[in-house]
């Protein structure tokens, strides 16, 4: 199964990873390496994250207060947003 980043998504990731970087050396890198990890996890077992809505998914993430919504199209995982868990919910659901 691969893997492809909404744009909104990869954006999201990319600040993610800079402000991190900005409060600590190396945490950006440590940030990425949770994200690499959490997408090997879905992966390996999609189905095993629960529903959020319809046919979307949500991974948590351990160290990082992220989450990674997700669906599965076909053979395709569609991240459509790495989120923070403080912001609202639901804000990705627009997204295709």
């Amino acid at each position: 199964m691969s893997f492809v980043f909404h744009p909104a998504a990869a954006e999201e990731l990319s600040a993610a990873i800079e402000w991190y970087n900005t409060n600590a050396i190396g945490l950006g890198t440590e940030f990425l390496s949770e994200i690499e990890e959490a997408i090997d996890r879905i992966i390996s077992f999609p189905q095993l994250w629960p529903l959020v809505n319809n046919n979307y998914r949500r991974c948590l993430t351990g160290r990082f207060p992220f989450a990674i919504i997700y669906r599965i199209n076909n053979d395709v995982i569609q991240i459509l947003a790495i989120a923070h868990l403080s912001r609202k919910p639901g804000y990705w659901q627009k997204r295709n």
